[in-house]
């Protein structure tokens, strides 16, 4: 018995017992990665589009001819008059991001001189951007705005602009033939 050369078939079918157990465990930690692994990226994928939704209403803004205008209702409407970050190809465009009613939706309304409510002949491209909105202010006083977004069950998202300010309106020129009084 001390030249043993084989395995017996008790150990042969306790090694096969045993790495059924192990590999039984191994799938079911893999399995337990992937989901982990799909969580993972679906929430990279809507932090993605968070983070380009604001990047695109922070370059409105900054490429703003300052004239903005918020109203402020249930949540604010923020309307840019002229915009040179235009998403369509247009030398300046108007932009109002509002929130829609259905599933409280932000949206992003880009087109050339329109007004809200929008007129049948008036053409314009929207852009959802966000759904579930429970938070979207806008803040402007002299040359700052701050924005508040907040989507259900997610963080703030905040950011403050500095040096937007109003266009000053040009002063007609005075008449060349108009004789002045000292």
């Amino acid at each position: 018995m001390s030249n043993r050369k084989a395995f017996t078939l008790l150990e042969v079918l306790i090694s096969i017992a045993l790495m059924g157990i192990v590999i039984v465990a191994l799938f079911s930690s893999v399995d337990m990665m992937q989901d982990s692994n799909q969580q993972l990226a679906q929430y990279l994928e809507k932090s993605k589009k968070t983070t380009n939704a604001t990047k695109v209403l922070y370059l409105d803004m900054i490429d703003s001819d300052g004239n903005i205008t918020i109203t402020k209702d249930e949540f604010s409407r923020v309307c840019i008059e002229e915009t040179r970050n235009s998403l369509y190809a247009l030398p300046s465009a108007k932009v109002c991001w509002i929130v829609l009613k259905k599933e409280n939706t932000l949206a992003r309304i880009e087109g050339n001189a329109y007004h809200l409510p929008l007129r049948s002949e008036e053409r314009v491209e929207i852009d959802p951007v966000m759904t579930g909105i429970e938070l979207f202010d806008v803040y402007h006083e002299k040359d700052k705005i701050l924005v508040l977004i907040q989507q259900q069950g997610q963080e703030p998202i905040s950011f403050m602009l500095q040096g937007i300010t109003k266009p000053v309106k040009k002063k007609e020129p005075a008449d060349k033939n108009a004789t002045t009084t000292p």
